[in-house]
């Protein structure tokens, strides 16, 4: 509104720019930058504000772009605002943190890695997270909304009984697509031998890093931990062999395309794994003893059923249902919301999923998404849209 009218003086003009100049430094010292932040921004990107970091949306390609490339070659991501949660510990850190998440710990194999949940006593979830058994204990891979209070959660709950570090020094970075293994294999030989969930200490540059072969675009792919120092050398290494920069816009539709799920929207301390379509990640050995945080409820709810559940959703045609969109039954009764929704590039269509009565989440069940004040068709899918491309068994 700067050059809006007569009456917005010169002096009034300064005064604003100097308040806009002020309010853009403030958010500037606010926000955190990651370690590739130049690098970004020697590539063209557009940075948005995510969880207090500036994070690349996208780069001078645009999303579909990166996305394709992403799908067809080999992109790196940069998700070093996640948390990077390393515990130490033996035997009884194993026993204490089975008391909190839904895993059988003492069964899984080093440097083998789960995908869990951190609940509260109602199941709700706090938190979607990675942990992976090191030689040294525990690395857990938090979302950068999250990881600040999962911190103090697990501290308190764990009785400060162990060391814990939340590592602001580690970077991290996935590289994912069909291309991705070998291209990281001529810079850091030896990870094309990980399977899919398991990972490693490798050595780049005489620096020890941290390999999973994991991701989450449902292509083969792999997550690298490593120092702040080297990660830029890394990534353009990784450049120079062919993979590219994407950004957390094309991140999303990957996702949302492998039907994955985005903490703060499809997940969230209102809804529970099992809710959320997801009790396959819940060890039955622990449902039997059933002595993890929030396990009565999750008891309850596989045996006598939910309300409500997590879908799949396919609307017809090319309208788009973005998060928070209404979903009515076919007597236009309102039977759900959309919690995440886009256009999938990979199957040239739009994509949705979001929750529903249980009683309508039958696969091919009729629809409508009230977008924009009019109601569209849809139907209940089955999830993934897209296949998945992990690769198992390697060795």
């Amino acid at each position: 509104h700067i050059n809006s009218g007569k009456r917005f003086n010169s002096r009034r003009r300064s005064k604003t720019l100097r308040q806009i100049y002020r309010w853009v430094q403030r958010v500037n010292m606010e926000t955190k930058k990651t370690s590739l932040y130049q690098l970004h921004q020697d590539c063209n990107a557009k940075f948005v504000e995510f969880a207090g970091y500036q994070m690349p949306i996208q780069y001078s390609e645009g999303i579909v772009e990166e996305h394709k490339f992403t799908r067809n070659h080999s992109g790196i991501f940069d998700v070093s605002h996640m948390g990077q949660l390393f515990i130490y510990g033996g035997e009884d850190l194993i026993k204490d943190l089975e008391k909190i998440f839904p895993l059988d710990l003492k069964n899984l194999k080093l440097n083998h890695s789960k995908y869990s949940f951190l609940m509260d006593k109602d199941a709700g979830i706090h938190d979607d997270l990675i942990i992976t058994k090191t030689n040294e204990g525990f690395l857990i891979i938090l979302n950068a909304a999250c990881k600040d209070n999962d911190f103090k959660i697990l501290k308190e709950l764990l009785e400060d009984k162990y060391k814990m570090v939340l590592d602001e020094n580690r970077s991290l970075i996935a590289i994912q697509g069909p291309k991705s293994s070998e291209i990281l294999n001529d810079v850091i030989n030896g990870v094309k031998d990980l399977n899919f969930m398991s990972g490693n200490w490798f050595t780049f540059e005489n620096q020890k890093v941290y390999i999973t072969r994991s991701g989450y675009t449902g292509e083969d792919g792999f997550e690298i931990s490593i120092a702040n120092d080297f990660v830029d050398q890394l990534t353009r290494e990784l450049i120079n062999k062919g993979s590219k920069l994407i950004g957390l816009g094309a991140r999303d539709t990957l996702r949302l395309e492998a039907g994955l799920c985005l903490y703060g929207h499809d997940l969230d301390k209102d809804k529970t794994p099992v809710e959320a379509n997801l009790k396959w990640a819940i060890s039955k050995e622990r449902i039997s003893k059933g002595d993890f945080i929030g396990s009565d409820i999750i008891i309850k709810q596989l045996n006598d059923g939910v309300s409500k559940i997590r879908v799949g959703i396919k609307p017809e045609g090319r309208i788009i249902a973005r998060e928070k969109t209404k979903i009515f039954n076919q007597s236009d009764v309102h039977i759900g919301e959309i919690t995440s929704g886009t256009f999938g590039p990979s199957v040239n269509g739009p994509v949705a999923m979001g929750y529903v009565e249980n009683e309508f989440s039958k696969k091919n069940t009729k629809v409508f998404l009230e977008v924009r004040g009019k109601k569209h068709p849809a139907s209940i899918c089955s999830l993934p849209f897209y296949k998945k491309s992990y690769v198992k068994g390697v060795n």
